[in-house]
């Protein structure tokens, strides 16, 4: 019997070493969890036998639990390189669209010839879809998820139609003498001018030129790559608008509904407007509207006609230029924004994230992954930040989360364990053997 025993001693250090030694061998392992043998005695008795002179029967390996508690975090350059702190898992599928997922946090992606974010296998990251302009999730199920990818082609052009501009004009100035001319500087007073963008995101100079007419009363005419044009958008002379301050320097007309500033100017864009001008084959598909303040409305910000030199307060418009993908950027609630070379940002996706009730009931499939199992329960998917699930760190990766030390102090205890075990042996098979040598 003591023979047995200790052979179940034997195997049950056998496997604290192996599980040991796995874990030394994953120290560098990124995402790798570390593993722990436990162990159980082995006790058998009959209703016939006495549990007071019972010895026991040895060891058993229970299981070996695998310990899923934070890893310290590696910082990188690589921006697709995502690290977790907290609970939750990245979701992976083996082939795009396929529902057969695993779980990570190995968080070493890059992108494969067709721009999709994968691991080293090959294994497709999933993300919820989100509105490209809000970042607003559509979805949180796992089963809407979809294989993220990084777009490689140009950002789209978008033509102007918002313009926001303010000034203070000289109240010292003087009337000119002479008719508007836009080549006569002796003609106007002042000028300022912005880049607008047609329908395919050719830029052309928007020119504004303030000429004083009366006390308190500014003319405003403007030019469009060199040809003056209309209120209606159209090619032609004379004032787009008239702006008149009050005796304090600020707007008084043209202003309706008890407004603060001068009524927006709406120039038409399409047919006979602003597109007439074009020789590109390009359109201004909407009215272009000129609001004379800052997108924000601040008070400061506002047209004024102080005794002070001309000033631009603001000039700003939407329209934008082809732009090229310029950087990724993750933020910690997983949303992946694209930036463009024209200023242009969208949302292509969110990291999708997934929790289990019982982690340590998770099966490992190798390459640090694991699938769901009965003791598991079921995957539950969320946003990252939200509920209990982590956030995520984006350029940084998870490291494994073996403490060498600790495995080198059990290693020698399991070592220990063996020997003695060994030894167990040794003395059993020298009293069986004397036994056998009494004549």
């Amino acid at each position: 019997m003591s023979f047995n025993i200790a052979l179940t001693g034997l195997a049950a250090a056998q496997k604290d070493l192996d599980v040991t030694a796995n874990n030394i061998a994953n120290v560098n392992t990124t995402g790798f969890k570390e593993s722990r043998a436990e162990f159980a005695d082995v006790y058998a008795a009959s209703v016939f036998s006495s549990a007071k002179t019972k010895a026991g029967d040895g060891a058993q390996t229970t299981m070996v639990a695998q310990q899923f508690h934070q890893g310290s975090l590696k910082f990188t350059q690589n921006s697709l390189d995502l690290a977790i702190t907290g609970d939750g898992y990245f979701a992976m599928s083996e082939e795009f669209g396929s529902q057969d997922y695993t779980y990570t946090r190995a968080g070493a992606f890059k992108l494969n010839k067709d721009n999709f974010i994968v691991d080293a296998q090959g294994n497709f990251l999933q993300g919820f879809p989100v509105d490209p302009s809000t970042g607003d999730t559509t979805s949180v199920s796992l089963s809407t998820s979809t294989a993220l990818q990084i777009p490689d082609a140009s950002g789209s052009p978008r033509a102007t139609s918002t313009i926001y501009n303010s000034f203070n004009v000289d109240s010292r100035e003087q009337t000119p003498s002479i008719p508007f001319d836009p080549t006569q500087s002796a003609s106007y007073n002042s000028s300022t001018s912005t880049t607008v963008y047609d329908s395919l995101g050719e830029p052309h100079v928007m020119q504004l030129f303030f000429r004083k007419s009366a006390a308190n009363t500014w003319q405003v005419f403007g030019t469009m790559d060199g040809t003056q044009f209309t209120p209606g958008g159209a090619a032609g002379t004379g004032p787009i608008t008239t702006f008149t301050f009050n005796a304090s320097g600020l707007p008084s007309a043209p202003i309706t509904g008890g407004g603060t500033t001068f009524d927006p100017l709406t120039l038409t864009g399409p047919g006979a407007g602003l597109t007439s001008l074009l020789t590109n084959g390009a359109t201004f598909p909407n009215d272009i509207t000129m609001n004379w303040r800052d997108e924000a409305n601040t008070t400061n910000k506002l047209p004024t006609q102080y005794a002070s030199r001309f000033e631009v307060k603001a000039l700003e418009q939407d329209g934008a230029t082809v732009g090229r993908l310029s950087s990724i950027d993750i933020g910690s609630d997983g949303k992946i924004i694209a930036a463009y070379s024209n200023g242009d940002s969208t949302y292509l996706g969110q990291v999708a994230m997934v929790r289990f009730s019982n982690s340590q009931g998770l099966s490992p499939v190798g390459n640090t992954a694991w699938k769901k199992s009965l003791t598991s329960g079921e995957p539950i998917a969320g946003e990252p930040g939200s509920g209990t699930l982590g956030s995520i760190n984006s350029s940084s990766l998870e490291q494994s989360n073996v403490n060498l030390t600790n495995e080198l102090v059990d290693l020698i205890s399991a070592q220990r364990n063996f020997q003695a075990n060994s030894r167990a042996l040794e003395v059993n098979s020298t009293l069986q053997q004397n036994i056998l040598q009494i004549r």
